[in-house]
């Protein structure tokens, strides 16, 4: 009986070894056969991962080599939350929160994450890296990257843009030359035990491609002189904005472009959506009295009018249908020229009216008002100019001196530098050349040529005109000692909510120096200045600083 429960157990446990040993059999099959390559994978992952190599952005230089935007060393601050305790991972939320200007929360809720790397912040300063290493948490560590870095912060930063913290460009040239500023991203492998320490480099390695640079028109002295100037300016007048272009006549390249209000380019996330508006190019306006250089080329290009034919000017009061057009200060009989010299807006009107709609709209299409210049910067717009067929009987009197129309700065500054061009209207751009890191051409933007808008004898003819409104006329404030400059004046009535409101103007200037052998040419334009609100008061004065300057820096004289 006894050696029959020996053996009754003895045949159990033997049967439950078998069991077990084919359970484990069973087991072993299918993680040795059907479960081998997502096994394997889990632990390739484990011992084994990649590194993203992030490639250098190429640098942004001014049309001297002076960088205005390039990469800097920094370190960005990653964790390991599964080698992590819950000691470790408290020790980072109360330790790092206040150091990283980050919320418990967040740093709580990515140290939870089942991950092997979880980014806690992207791009440190080095005082901050050396204040984190010395406190020696385990589970987290550094990653080395680069930072986007403005060396004259807000200087030239509706053109430049900026980057965001993966490198990526967001606005300005940064965005549109992206695909040639970012370069391409490379890869390492690396590998490392169980406990998630790294042991070394493995055999897998392809090194990122650096970005190639970018080389403007833009001048950096010239963007200086050009924005102080402005900032100045902006802020004894009082004014909700202002914008400044300085373009080469000859080519079409812009040495200076700014607006304000500007911002930071390295404090970019604080700044507003106005601020990095680039209203030289993204903004319209009616643009007044600078438009009446239009009417002055067309009269003298059909043959119209003579410099000396003699317009009466109604002694400053002149119906034209059921509205009543006024000039600021009354006049009798002027000269074609002096029309223009004082910018009488019955003169031009009357002018206007004798050449008809259709030249009027003619050549406001020659001098590319209504569609963009084609500059090489993002957000650019047309502008209106209306289609005779669709002019009220009053629109005579309303587009000849600047109502009605609508223009950017940029197309201003476009249409001036045509007159000072011997009527040869050039396409504005702001990037010269790209290069690759061995300093070789990769791309190369020339002078272009789009259309000629006026003959070179009425251009000529023009110029004489707008050397007179700067001697004697509304533009006195623009003379520059030494140097002859034409110009002309302007002041608009501003439009909100589809009325034009009492007080509230934009006042304007565009002019090129020297006048008989013109370098640049350049536009001023404030929106409602105050108290004083004239062109010739408020930016004719800007354009006399900022050209002086320029001219001087160029080293050109009469």
């Amino acid at each position: 009986m006894q050696n029959r429960k020996h053996a009754l157990r003895f045949s159990l446990v033997t049967l439950i070894l078998l069991s077990c040993l084919f359970v484990f059999a069973v087991k072993l099959l299918l993680i040795q056969v059907f479960n081998s390559t997502h096994l394997g994978g889990l632990a390739q992952k484990q011992h084994n991962y990649f590194v993203e190599l992030e490639p250098v952005r190429g640098t942004i230089y001014d049309r001297n080599l002076r960088p205005l935007a390039f990469n800097v060393p920094v370190y960005s601050l990653f964790a390991n939350p599964r080698s992590m305790s819950e000691e470790d991972k408290k020790k980072v939320i109360e330790r790092l929160a206040p150091l990283l200007d980050l919320e418990p929360g967040f740093l709580q809720e990515r140290l939870n994450r089942d991950k092997y790397f979880v980014w806690l912040k992207r791009k440190l300063s080095a005082d901050l890296t050396e204040q984190i290493k010395s406190m020696k948490i385990k589970g987290i560590s550094f990653r080395r990257e680069s930072k986007r870095y403005y060396p004259n912060g807000s200087l030239a930063a509706h053109i430049i843009g900026f980057a965001g913290t993966d490198n990526m460009g967001l606005e300005g040239l940064e965005l549109s030359y992206n695909k040639y500023l970012k370069g391409k991203e490379g890869k390492m492998q690396v590998l490392r035990d169980a406990r998630q320490r790294q042991l070394q480099m493995g055999e897998s390695f392809l090194p990122p491609q650096e970005g190639f640079h970018i080389v403007l028109t833009i001048d950096e002295t010239i963007q200086y002189i050009a924005e102080r100037a402005l900032q100045k300016a902006y802020k004894k007048h009082d004014a909700k904005a202002a914008s400044i272009i300085v373009m080469d006549v000859e080519t079409g390249e812009i040495l200076a472009l700014a607006n304000q209000p500007t911002y930071d380019l390295d404090n970019a996330a604080e700044s507003n959506i106005e601020n990095r508006t680039n209203r030289a190019i993204s903004y319209v306006y009616e643009p007044g009295s600078v438009f009446k250089i239009i009417i002055a080329a067309a009269a003298l290009e059909e043959e119209i009018f003579i410099e000396e034919d003699k317009i009466f000017c109604e002694e400053g009061s002149y119906r034209i249908a059921n509205h009543i057009l006024t000039d600021h200060r009354p006049h009798g009989t002027l000269a074609f020229r002096d029309v223009f010299g004082v910018s009488s807006n019955i003169g031009v009107a009357k002018i206007a009216q004798k050449i008809g709609p259709a030249n009027v709209y003619k050549y406001g299409q020659r001098f590319r008002f209504g569609v963009p210049t084609g500059i090489d910067l993002k957000g650019e717009v047309s502008g209106w100019l209306k289609d005779p067929s669709q002019w009220s009987k009053t629109t005579i009197g309303a587009i000849p001196i600047g109502y009605e129309v609508t223009v950017t700065p940029l197309q201003l500054v476009c249409a001036i530098s045509a007159i000072a061009n011997e009527g040869v209207y050039m396409r504005p751009f702001v990037v010269k050349y790209v290069n690759d890191n061995h300093d070789e051409n990769i791309k190369s933007f020339e002078p272009q040529i789009v259309d000629r808008a006026i003959s070179p004898d009425t251009a000529r003819r023009v110029k004489e005109i707008l050397k007179g409104v700067v001697a004697t006329g509304t533009g006195k404030r623009a003379q520059i000692k030494g140097i002859e400059v034409a110009g002309k004046t302007g002041t608009a009535r501003k439009v909100i909510d589809g009325k034009y409101v009492r007080g509230k103007y934009y006042a304007s200037f565009m002019g090129f120096a020297p006048a008989d052998n013109p370098r640049l040419a350049a536009v001023v334009v404030f929106d409602q200045p105050h108290p004083s609100y004239f062109g010739g008061t408020v930016s004719a004065p800007v354009f006399q600083e900022v050209m002086s300057n320029a001219l001087k820096y160029l080293k050109v004289s009469e």
